[in-house]
C-alpha cells in the first residue's frame, strides 16, 4: 500500500465531510491533493439557492484536510491501525475567486514548521485552469486517539 493510500484510509473524516479525493504528492516538505465539488454537496443547497457558491469556511476545510492533516499524518509516520483527531488551531486565508459545483480544486501545502506536534503550512487552492481561489497560512495538530 502506498503512503497516499495509507493516509486516505486513516483520515478521520467520512462523507459528507470528507474533502479529499486524491493525494498526488507528499513528502517531508509538503503535500498536493485534489477534491472536486459535487453537485449534491450538503452546503450548496442553501448557499445560494439557484446560484450555488462554495462557502469560504468549506474552502478552508478542504485546504486543511488536504494541505495540513494529510501532511501531519505523513510526518507522524502512522501505522495502519492508528486513529487520529485533527485539531485546527489557526488560519489566515485570503479568498480570491468563487468556487462552484464541479470545480476541481488542487491544494498544495508547504511546511513552515513541524515541532512539538504542531504543523504550520502555507497553503494554496486553485482550480484546474490555474485560477487561485484561496491562499494563506494554516496551523493545527493531529493527535493519536485511543478510541
Amino acid at each position: 500500500m502506498s503512503a497516499y493510500e495509507k493516509i486516505l484510509r486513516l483520515l478521520p473524516y467520512k462523507r459528507p465531510f470528507l474533502f479529499v479525493d486524491e493525494i498526488t504528492s507528499i513528502n517531508e516538505e509538503g503535500a498536493v491533493g485534489n477534491y472536486t465539488i459535487k453537485k449534491d454537496e450538503f452546503f450548496l443547497e442553501g448557499h445560494f439557492p439557484g446560484n450555488p457558491v462554495v462557502p469560504g469556511v468549506i474552502l478552508t476545510e478542504i485546504m486543511c484536510q488536504i494541505g495540513l492533516v494529510t501532511l501531519a499524518m505523513y510526518l507522524m509516520d502512522l501505522d495502519e491501525h492508528s486513529k487520529v483527531l485533527p485539531a485546527f488551531t489557526s488560519a489566515n486565508v485570503d479568498f480570491l475567486s468563487k468556487v462552484i459545483p464541479e470545480d476541481k480544486l488542487i491544494v498544495e501545502s508547504k511546511k513552515v514548521y513541524f515541532r512539538f506536534g504542531k504543523l504550520k503550512c502555507t497553503v494554496s487552492c486553485k482550480k484546474e485552469d490555474g485560477t487561485v481561489v484561496a491562499k494563506g497560512e494554516l496551523a493545527g495538530m493531529v493527535v493519536k486517539s485511543e478510541a
